[in-house]
């Protein structure tokens, strides 16, 4: 096996387990770089990326704001890396950097190229109700994610993939994969080859004001909100108490599409359930409740089809079963109305 110096990039917890991999690889690491501290928690105290705290000590790392300048890239230069391995780093990286490594940069991106390009792949899939999605390690240009392709494997999504559980997921994938394309570029028994043409999708940044969910919109579409913005920025929604007349916002950390009228054991019916068909109900409105812990819910009319609220959370407070939210003085009940007015 033909031994690298390889130098690493990445920020986030997914590009831990591609570090991890590199460690106990015959490959040399010979630096890593990561992003600066940022504030995080509610404390908003400074605190390390998760790959600078999954480096070993005696691993040099940098942490340069960015890489325009060529004081910002000497510690790279410095570095002589083969290779430089790139995971969700968060910063571009310019050509002058793509030029440092012998064999150039190579990524791990969260998708099958050439669908999904850009941030945020992982949610986008979800959002988009895409029944499979994979990894691609690829040769790095000065593109979004353009460069040709070393190698791709494909991973199913389930229905009950979350951002984060995906993310994992394809982090695992990732990670054995990189180590194969490393190899295959190093003894050329690989050849990249260009990314079709068709098939070419855009993957934006994950932004909070995509949150709020909209009501007029299908139970399925929400139910994909619900589960690709896990963990951030998480769905929400508005409760506007009609006794008291405030309002407060409620984060749906989980939910699922309510089976249809027809369906069997569907109705509203039962000992512990609350609210009947409420017929013409508008989006937005809680049709029925459940108290029952361990398979409450809240239902709620949507656009198309009604939507099972199963872990919400108000601010401040802890994530708890719907049925939490079912009683008491602040109790979510049928006809009462969430989300902005629209």
């Amino acid at each position: 096996m033909t031994r690298l110096r390889v130098a690493f990039a990445g920020t986030p917890e997914f590009a831990v387990p591609t570090l991890l991999s590199l460690l106990s690889s015959p490959h040399q690491l010979v630096g890593v770089l990561t992003q600066p501290d940022r504030p995080r928690g509610r404390g908003q105290r400074l605190s390390p990326s998760p790959v600078k705290v999954a480096t070993p000590a005696a691993v040099p790392v940098a942490q340069p704001q960015s890489l325009r300048s060529a004081e910002d890239r000497a510690q790279l230069a410095a570095w002589r890396p083969d290779v430089l391995v790139v995971v969700a780093y968060g910063l571009i990286l310019p050509k002058a950097v793509l030029e440092i490594p012998r064999l150039g940069c190579v990524n791990v991106h969260a998708s099958l190229l050439p669908r999904w390009r850009g941030a945020a792949p992982v949610e986008r899939a979800l959002l988009a109700g895409d029944e499979g999605t994979g990894v691609t390690i690829m040769l790095m240009d000065e593109g979004l994610d353009t460069g040709p392709i070393l190698l791709q494997q494909s991973v199913a999504i389930d229905p009950s993939d979350t951002g984060a559980s995906l993310r994992e997921k394809l982090a695992r994938v990732g990670a054995p994969l990189l180590l194969e394309g490393l190899q295959g570029l190093a003894d050329g028994s690989l050849r990249p080859h260009p990314q079709p043409a068709e098939g070419v999708t855009y993957a934006r940044k994950l932004e909070k004001r995509e949150a709020p969910i909209d009501w007029r919109r299908s139970a399925a579409e929400i139910e994909r909100q619900v589960r690709a913005l896990q963990p951030w920025p998480v769905a929400e929604t508005v409760q506007a108490d009609p006794r008291s007349g405030l309002s407060e916002r409620l984060l749906i950390h989980e939910a699922r599409v309510a089976p249809s009228a027809g369906a069997h054991g569907a109705g509203d019916g039962g000992s512990q359930t609350r609210g009947g068909a409420l017929a013409g109900s508008p989006p937005g409105c809680i049709v029925a409740t459940d108290a029952r812990h361990d398979q409450g819910y809240i239902r709620v009319q949507c656009g198309s089809g009604r939507l099972d609220l199963l872990t919400l959370q108000r601010p401040g407070g802890q994530r708890l079963p719907a049925s939490i939210f079912t009683r008491g003085p602040r109790a979510l009940e049928p006809s009462m109305v969430l989300g902005e007015a629209v």
